[in-house]
């Protein structure tokens, strides 16, 4: 006979466990602590601790807009070259980025001194023509460091320090950084290049 008590006792205790996760499994977060989330009323105070959560991951994303800021700085990069050698130094660094995936519209190319022939090519066609080149952005452009500033922004700007006045890096380096989004590639004399931009090669 006292069997029949505890076999009814251990089927209530099952009964009740059993009911409590059935309360859980309707709750669709059962990880956390399926007792609290779910409707019972011994347990009402757990859930406003389980609502304070949602802000903590709110004020998580807003950490995130200050990833633009690094973004808007690009990458510097030189390129040792002398004055007579920076324009092909360039050309094999604008061909690298070609190989490596960059769409020619992507990259500026600008030089110091003598113009690269492509340009000069262009220019035989009138300026009209070889700035609607330009701002087509569909292929590599090459212009003289002079007209950095009507040059519009692009990814990826080459600069040629091949000659031109003594003060030809100072003036266009600066420039031409604000003009590249993601990266500037200088190919010239080093130490021109890290007294204006503090690069060291």
């Amino acid at each position: 006979m006292p069997l029949l008590p505890e076999e009814s006792q251990i089927h209530e205790s099952a009964q009740g466990p059993r009911a409590t996760p059935a309360a859980g499994r309707t709750a669709p977060t059962p990880r956390p602590v399926p007792g609290p989330r779910s409707t019972a009323s011994p347990r009402p105070g757990s859930p406003g601790p389980a609502r304070p959560a949602p802000p903590a991951r709110t004020n998580a994303p807003a950490a995130t807009p200050s990833a633009p800021q690094n973004r808007s700085q690009p990458q510097i990069q030189s390129i040792p070259a002398p004055a007579d050698g920076a324009l092909d130094a360039a050309e094999e660094a604008v061909d690298l980025l070609l190989d490596s995936g960059r769409a020619p519209g992507d990259v500026l190319m600008l030089t110091t001194g003598e113009r690269h022939p492509w340009a000069t090519h262009e220019l035989t066609f009138g300026e009209a023509a070889y700035w609607a080149q330009h701002d087509a952005g569909d292929d590599v452009f090459h212009a003289d460091a002079g007209a950095v500033d009507r040059a519009a922004v692009r990814p990826v700007v080459v600069v040629a320090l091949n000659g031109g006045a003594d003060d030809a890096a100072a003036r266009v380096l600066p420039e031409a950084l604000k003009k590249a989004s993601a990266l500037l590639i200088v190919c010239g004399d080093p130490q021109r290049i890290n007294a204006v931009l503090g690069v060291t090669v």
